[in-house]
């Protein structure tokens, strides 16, 4: 099998960005954000996911986190979409339930080559510790731009804001890890009746 993998190093005037991906890793991260509750989120993607992940992010974070978290979900994206090429033997589509204590969320992903985010997350407050819950929209507003994938992020339930955003990122996780499984019904074949994605 070919391997999977893709580094992308994307540099602005706002961020200075590396993202290392290897979808058939096991699970293991290397994240330098400068910002910890991203951080603790990307790590939840690399360990359910099943990938290993190198992220290392410089930003301007003496304005806000805004330009870093956004500019990283469009690099991991961009990473994403080179490791995972022309498609061809993934099971294409991945869901998840996961829940965290009283929170609960879905999410359900498709590696659809047209981009589309539906996000329904009404977070029971604005800021986990120094952490804008606007920014999770961002990331992954971000990732799915520039991954290519249909996106639908529910947030069933839940009290606590961090177990809500926890519970997000795990199921984002794990139903990537589902997406890009290989399907061994479908080896070698594109997951479309178009015959491209």
């Amino acid at each position: 099998m070919t391997p999977r993998t893709a580094e992308i190093v994307r540099n602005t005037a706002e961020t200075q960005i590396r993202v290392v991906v290897d979808l058939d890793g096991g699970g293991m991260s290397q994240l330098a954000t400068g910002i910890g509750f991203f951080d603790h989120m990307l790590d939840q993607i690399a360990r359910h996911a099943a990938f290993d992940l190198t992220i290392e992010a410089k930003g301007d974070l003496h304005i806000d986190a805004h330009h870093t978290v956004e500019d990283v979900g469009i690099t991991l994206g961009q990473a994403v979409a080179r490791a995972v090429g022309d498609k061809r033997g993934i099971r294409r589509y991945g869901h998840a339930y996961v829940p965290l204590d009283e929170a609960l969320s879905r999410v359900v992903v498709d590696f659809s080559g047209r981009p589309g985010l539906e996000w329904h997350v009404p977070f029971t407050r604005a800021m986990i510790g120094e952490f804008d819950v606007d920014l999770a929209h961002e990331f992954f507003q971000g990732f799915v731009n520039h991954a290519q994938v249909t996106l639908h992020v529910d947030n069933l339930r839940g009290a606590n804001a961090h177990h809500q955003c926890e519970t997000v990122f795990k199921a984002f996780a794990r139903a990537l890890r589902m997406a890009l499984e290989p399907d061994p019904r479908a080896a070698g074949t594109v997951p479309s009746t178009k015959g491209t994605l």
